[in-house]
């Protein structure tokens, strides 16, 4: 633990801040298991272009939960140690995909980019002018964040854009 790189932390209560990058943890790797089974088992049209978006995201999830977990330990806490503990703390949940359709994949992950932008932003309020460390990491996280939601809703508008093209084509 860095004692004195702890002393510039100021009006937030360090294990409040473990706690909460903690939780967001807990999401990065659910996030990176979400895009990492999603791009296994999608299908339809213009999927390889959503497995190279997914893959994409699945590594920066993976970066993010690393980032996270360095600044935890940091703080003098400890990154979660049991995956089941995951599921109860994380803010954004994890559902498996119900349909493989691509479209329904992207559906899925913009909602969990959604739920992602809303953490972050959290985070950012709670720790802006306290914890100038943390205040940078999730900043920086949220920032790819929103980025990741305005793929996946390019892509989305795209596909659905396109079937929707099809559809019309096929009408006459």
């Amino acid at each position: 633990m860095a004692r004195y790189g702890n002393s510039i932390v100021k009006g937030i209560e360090i294990e409040e801040v473990i706690t909460l990058l903690n939780k967001a943890y807990a999401d990065e790797w659910l996030a990176y298991y979400q895009y990492y089974i999603e791009e296994k088992v999608v299908k339809g049209i213009m999927k390889d272009a959503a497995i190279a978006e997914l893959q994409e995201h699945a590594a920066d999830e993976l970066r993010h939960a690393d980032m996270l977990a360095q600044r935890i330990l940091q703080l003098g806490g400890t990154p979660l140690l049991n995956p089941k503990e995951w599921f109860i703390q994380s803010n954004c949940g994890y559902e498996e995909p119900k349909s493989f359709d691509v479209v329904a994949i992207l559906e899925d992950a913009i909602k969990g980019e959604q739920c992602a932008i809303s953490t972050y932003s959290e985070l950012v309020d709670l720790t802006r002018d306290k914890d100038i460390v943390t205040y940078d990491i999730v900043s920086q996280i949220l920032a790819d964040e929103v980025e990741h939601e305005e793929d996946l809703q390019g892509l989305y508008e795209d596909i659905t854009e396109f079937v929707e093209q099809l559809k019309r084509g096929a009408a006459h």
